[in-house]
């Protein structure tokens, strides 16, 4: 991989990471009207898909979306300001974290229905293929998004029209409080999808080489015509489902989720290898980290002082 996508992987890793970051530190001041559901740990999976896909190729999000939403290029001044309900955020500050969007990028929206963004996915795969549009759609969602039926009538169609769509389960081993195990009698989810005859991987999601690779090679080949493939990440959600940190953390998670010597950094290990290749020094690090915390200090600033929509006009671009 040339250098320069290896530093462009960098920061947006650690992007997404310190802006986190922030909003897990700023969050208790209840100045962020929302809830926030963070993907701290999860930061390879939505670098190494988004980095494969053009401008032009559009993504469908979950409630778990900051990464997916930055990694495709989402602006973040709006999304900081959507944290704060402002009328400068990208949902006009109707929609909060749950809900971002960027369609100048090709982020067409995040959905808080588990599943939801799944057929909206496999709807804009068909749109291309009737328009002949040299385009992938990609749908983000979690583990327990495996448990709902629409999935699979999503897979079914995709794979009858031969969709160009890349189905991506980030699987994290919990849906709120409740671990996998206790939810599914299988726990190999990237499996589902080949009762439908759809090619599909499983992936160490904390591996931010292996992700970007075997996520090039899902987008290449939906956009080659072939039809839909399905990816199961294996991450870790370092994070409480919703809200700053995790209190609640040894009442749920099992002894060996909570095992220091377990829990593994992405950011860290794609670090030490950067660095052991000599692909670039911890000056030039430091002066990308620098830069970051510019930018997110800017963007949390711009949110806080942004104007809250006006009382008369609450129900503008609400449609239900």
């Amino acid at each position: 991989m040339e250098r320069n996508k290896l530093l462009e992987i960098y920061y947006n890793l650690q992007r997404i990471r310190k802006v986190e970051l922030k909003i897990e530190e700023l969050y208790h001041l209840d100045e962020m009207k929302t809830p926030v559901h963070l993907s701290l740990g999860q930061e390879a999976v939505s670098v190494g898909v988004c980095l494969n896909l053009r401008k032009e190729d559009n993504i469908f999000s979950n409630h778990r979306s900051h990464g997916h939403y930055l990694a495709k290029g989402g602006d973040l001044k709006a999304m900081i300001a959507e944290l704060y309900c402002k009328e400068t955020g990208c949902a006009k500050g109707r929609g909060g974290s749950m809900h971002l969007i960027d369609t100048s990028v090709g982020h067409l929206g995040s959905s808080s229905i588990v599943a939801g963004a799944i057929p909206h996915a496999v709807g804009a795969a068909l749109a291309y293929k009737l328009q002949k549009k040299d385009l992938v759609a990609v749908t983000f969602f979690g583990d327990a998004a495996v448990e709902e039926g629409v999935l699979y009538e999503s897979f079914n169609f995709a794979k009858l029209k031969k969709l160009p769509v890349v189905f991506v389960c980030e699987n994290n081993y919990y849906s709120v409080c409740s671990q996998l195990s206790a939810r599914q009698s299988d726990d190999k989810i990237y499996l589902r999808s080949r009762g439908f005859d759809i090619p599909s991987e499983s992936v160490d999601g904390m591996d931010m080489l292996k992700t970007f690779e075997k996520a090039k090679r899902a987008i290449d080949y939906a956009r080659s015509g072939k039809g839909p493939y399905f990816l199961e990440f294996k991450v870790q959600r370092w994070r409480a489902h919703a809200g700053a940190g995790d209190s609640l953390a040894e009442k749920y998670r099992r002894k060996e989720d909570l095992d220091k010597k377990k829990i593994r950094d992405p950011i860290q290990e794609f670090t030490e290898y950067i660095l052991a290749k000599k692909i670039t020094d911890k000056n030039q690090l430091d002066k990308i980290n620098n830069d970051l915390d510019m930018e997110i200090s800017a963007a949390f600033k711009y949110a806080q002082e942004s104007p809250l929509p006006k009382k008369e006009d609450l129900t503008k671009h609400l449609f239900s």
